[in-house]
Order: C-alpha cells, then structure tokens, then sequence
C-alpha cells in the first residue's frame, strides 16, 4: 500500500507529526496571533460594556434603549472568542483542518448569537407594548406567552436553515417540505389563524383599547377584553357581545374614546304666520341662548319651507367627554329655546290640514248643514283632520 493512501492520511499518529511540524515551523507566527486574537477578545469585551453602559443611559429617556441593553447583555463569550480566533486564524498559516474548524464553529455560533440578538429584541418590544404603566395592551400581555414560543420557533428555524445551507446542505428540499407543510396547516386551522393574526393587529394597530367605547355595524359597545379568537364587547343596553377578531375588523369601526368634543343640533319649525323680521332675528337668538348654556356656537339659519312650518336648525358643539354633561348642556338649551319663544310670541308648528267641502257640481262650499239660517262659519282649520 502506498503512503499517500487516504488511510494513512487519516492515521491519528500522522495527523499528531503534521500538527507538531506546524507548530515548530510556525510558533512565532502562533504567538502573534495568539496575542492579537487575545486583544480583539478583550476588545470586544470592552464595547460590549460600553454598549450595555450607553444603552442603560439612554434608557431613562427612551424605552426601546433598555431593549438594545438586554441584547447586548446577551452576547456571549464563545461567540468573541471565535470572532477573534476567525479573525487572526489566516496569519498563522494553519493545516486545512484547523482552518475548516474554526470556520464551522464561527459560522454555527454566530448563527446561534443573530438569532439570540433577534429573539431578544422582538421579545423586548413585545414587552414594551404589554407594560400597562405605558399604556400597554392587556391582551398583549395575555399572549405574550404563545407569540415568545412563535417568534422562537421562526428565529432559531431559520438560523438552523442558514448554518445548513453554508455548510453544503442542500436545504432546498428542506424549505419547500416546511412550506408544503405550512400551507396544509394553515389551510386546516384558517378560521383559528385568521383570528389569532387579526387579534395581532387589533394589539399593534390598536384602532381601540379595552375599555373604549365603539360602534360596529348597528351595535354600539364598550370593549371589556381583546381575546386572541374573540373579542367580547358589553352593549350599551347591557348584553354581552362574543364577536370573532376577523369579523370585528371586516367592519367599519367608529372608536369613541378621544374625542374631545361631540356635535349637536336641534331643528326648529315655526308657523307660516311668522313674520319676516322675526324669522329673521331667529338665528341670532338662537346663538345667543346656545353661547349662554355652555355651548358652542357653530352655525344657525333657515334650511327650508316644510309642509306645514318655516324650518330653521341650529348646531353647536360641547366640549366635553362626559354624556352626563353633553345631556345637561343640550337639556339647557332646548329649554331656553322654548322658554324665549314663549315669551316673544313666535310660535311653534304642527302638521295641520284644511279640510274643504264641494258641491256635486265641483263648487266649493263651507262645511255647514244646508238649513244653517245664519252667517257662513269660515273655513275650519284643526290638526290632523282628514278630507
């Protein structure tokens, strides 16, 4: 057998001689990378505790800083050391075999430290937005536990599939086996995903909080908890509504909460023998008795001729929150109303009907009996009467 078979290449004495050849040949060239691959370690160490330092700082001001804190706290030894070894590794001429080492250790831990970096940082956040004390989502926090296991699962997958494919894996087959395979599931548990991911966006989006007032179709709630399937709503007239994430979102949604005003009218009908220059005046009285009850003022005027009256609305706004105050401003306000139309003579309308009476012959005649000896009644005008 010749002694360049790869038997006796792979004989552990040989590999051990060509090891010692190594480092006798090369052992000034070792130390000095030695030392160097020693300072970038201690380096690195250095910037990881001013990173956290600066980061812990930064902290009290900015919130997502304590976030960059804890991943910079989470990287760790083995990954500088073979950073440091990866850097230097080239200057000592090392065997094949060392070189290949090295380079399967750092592209396997740094994998490992970018998906730590990721998984803490998306955690972090997560975190940051469930913190009741900044106004955090309650349902957030109730998922945090299933979205940690997510995002999990998703960061270190990938991180394997990248270590695999460069270290010669074919992981094509392996991706597309995933995939096939996330599709079947998804397609057997669609209406559960459907709304666990709309429950996500009702957290991230927050287009409303629990707690919040909303109208929804024809339903108008209060939001007692965002579940990750459902969300269940209290109506105003006390009934508890259990409605699916995916459903609540696939309608318009009108949120309550924030408003800092609400927009009222009233619409006012007065007699056809109201004259000219009392209709006119009845705009400005109307600002008047709104600017004096705690309203505010937005526009007033004449908008038609009705059946049976002269219309005018008046709108105006009320700053406030509260609906126990909006009530008792626009109760103020339309009895002041009544109150300055009583007092100067201008009348409300009420539908009305005149009733007239023809002879066979098509004539009109007065609605009286045919032996009334006296004077012709005049024509009877009263609410409601019919022809």
């Amino acid at each position: 057998m010749s002694a360049s078979s790869p038997a006796s290449a792979r004989n552990p004495v040989d590999t051990m001689d060509q090891a010692w050849d190594w480092v006798s040949l090369n052992w000034s060239e070792i130390l000095i990378a030695s030392a160097a691959g020693l300072v970038i370690y201690l380096l690195l160490g250095l910037l990881k505790g001013l990173l956290i330092r600066i980061f812990a700082r930064g902290a009290k001001s900015a919130p997502f800083m304590s976030v960059l804190e804890e991943a910079a706290a989470r990287t760790g030894h083995v990954f500088m050391l073979l950073v440091a070894a990866r850097l230097v590794v080239g200057y000592a001429d090392p065997p094949p075999t060392l070189f290949r080492t090295i380079g399967f250790l750092f592209t396997v831990v740094t994998a490992w430290q970018v998906a730590i970096w990721v998984r803490q940082i998306v955690l972090g956040l997560i975190r940051l937005r469930s913190n009741p004390e900044m106004g955090g989502s309650e349902a957030l926090a109730n998922a945090s536990g299933l979205i940690k296991v997510l995002v999990s699962v998703a960061v270190f997958a990938v991180a394997i599939i990248v270590v695999l494919d460069n270290l010669g894996v074919n992981v094509t087959g392996l991706v597309a086996g995933l995939g096939i395979g996330g599709i079947a599931i998804g397609l057997a548990a669609q209406g559960i995903f459907s709304d666990l991911f709309a429950s996500l966006s009702i957290i991230f989006d927050q287009p409303f909080k629990v707690g919040d007032a909303i109208n929804f179709g024809s339903q108008t709630a209060t939001v007692e908890r965002i579940g990750l399937k459902s969300t269940r709503l209290r109506a105003v007239t006390g009934e508890r509504i259990v409605v699916s994430n995916a459903q609540l979102l696939g309608k318009e949604i009108t949120a309550y909460s924030g408003l800092d005003r609400r927009r009222l009218k009233f619409a006012v009908g007065v007699i056809y023998q109201t004259a000219p220059e009392v209709a006119e005046g009845i705009p400005v009285l109307m600002r008047e008795l709104v600017e004096a009850n705690g309203g505010v003022f937005v526009r007033a005027g004449f908008i038609g001729f009705g059946a049976s009256s002269l219309d005018f609305e008046v709108e105006f706004d009320v700053f406030s929150t509260d609906w126990d105050e909006i009530y008792g401003i626009r109760h103020r306000i339309g009895l002041a109303i009544l109150r300055r139309f009583n007092e100067g003579g201008v009348e409300f309308a009420y539908p009305t009907q005149t009733t007239f009476t023809a002879a066979p012959d098509g004539r009109m005649i007065m609605p009286y009996p045919a032996d009334w000896g006296g004077t012709a009644p005049p024509v009877q005008t009263s609410p409601q009467a019919t022809s």
